[in-house]
């Protein structure tokens, strides 16, 4: 029979002390304002009576920028994020610690790329913020609804998503300071995903079944918590088109890996609505790589129409 959501939860709650340890004895304590250059800094007009921001006073490639406003606004939506996940899990017990500490380690990522994108005047520091204020007025709503497994498995996926985007995104500024500050958000992220990766491992134990319906729903529902920013389409054409993220990343270094901890190929514990999920997955693999072939070759005409390498 179906583990209900509570049971879940409570079954679950030991693997989460024993990985929140694992955690605190790997997360690295770092600082937002030692990756800003801050003497590079000038008054802003406005109250101060600066400079109004131009657009040459940003040093940064037009893609990378639309790369980091989409990570940054992504990374503000914060408090909803929050919210969510503390209705899921609860505030209580190891699972409300998690929750809390995930929260604050979380922000520092935006303070740290707000900061550094100000400083450096590498974006319009007023579109920046009607940005943020439409973004996060526009709230963020749990795609995979309360199911915990469904939730835990995005998750997994996403935490690592977003690992790529942000070190490939440093890479594409071309600023070894930018580089260094994304990479550093970059290793939070992955011990984010290295967590709930292990809890969805010890679900697939615990309810073989559901863990493999769920990590198939997702596969085939997924997107980036950022999706509702606003032109957020066209914007995710244009960070693909750069390589920073794309389709293929999105299959051959998200979920294949992931899948592959999680052991969905071999096992032999899935029955009914599993196999089905397993099959599912199958298919939404192979249309995927379908799909990232016939885009990597449209890309690649285009580079050669533009001359690009």
């Amino acid at each position: 029979m179906p583990l209900d959501q509570i049971a879940l939860l409570t079954e679950l709650e030991p693997v989460v002390a024993t990985n929140l340890d694992r955690h605190l004895a790997l997360a690295k304590e770092w600082f937002p304002h030692e990756y800003v250059p801050w003497s590079d800094g000038r008054t802003f007009d406005g109250l101060l009576g600066g400079e109004a921001w131009r657009p040459d006073d940003s040093k940064l490639p037009d893609v990378a920028r639309t790369a980091l406003i989409v990570n940054l606004l992504t990374e503000d939506n914060l408090p909803s994020y929050h919210h969510e996940i503390a209705t899921l899990f609860g505030r209580d017990g190891a699972w409300g610690t998690w929750v809390h500490r995930w929260t604050a380690e979380e922000g520092r990522h935006g303070i740290a790329i707000r900061d550094y994108l100000t400083v450096t005047r590498g974006v319009d520091p007023v579109e920046l913020e009607r940005a943020r204020m439409d973004h996060m007025q526009s709230g963020y709503v749990n795609v995979n609804g309360h199911e915990v497994l469904h939730s835990i498995a995005y998750v997994a996926f996403q935490e690592l998503a977003t690992r790529i985007s942000h070190r490939n995104t440093g890479k594409a500024t071309g600023d070894p300071i930018a580089e260094q500050l994304l990479a550093r958000v970059a290793a939070d992220e992955n011990l984010h995903m290295v967590f709930y990766r292990n809890l969805l491992s010890a679900a697939f134990e615990l309810a073989p079944d559901q863990a493999m319906r769920a990590v198939a729903d997702v596969t085939e529902n997924f997107q980036m918590p950022g999706a509702n920013i606003a032109g957020f389409g066209r914007k995710a054409v244009l960070i693909a088109l750069a390589g920073i993220y794309d389709l293929r990343q999105h299959r051959d270094e998200v979920l294949q890996p992931v899948l592959r901890q999680w052991n969905v190929w071999d096992r032999t514990d899935l029955r009914g609505d599993g196999e089905r999920a397993r099959e599912e997955l199958a298919a939404r693999m192979a249309e995927m790589e379908t799909q990232a072939s016939r885009f990597e070759e449209k890309r690649a005409a285009r580079r050669r129409r533009h001359g690009e390498s």
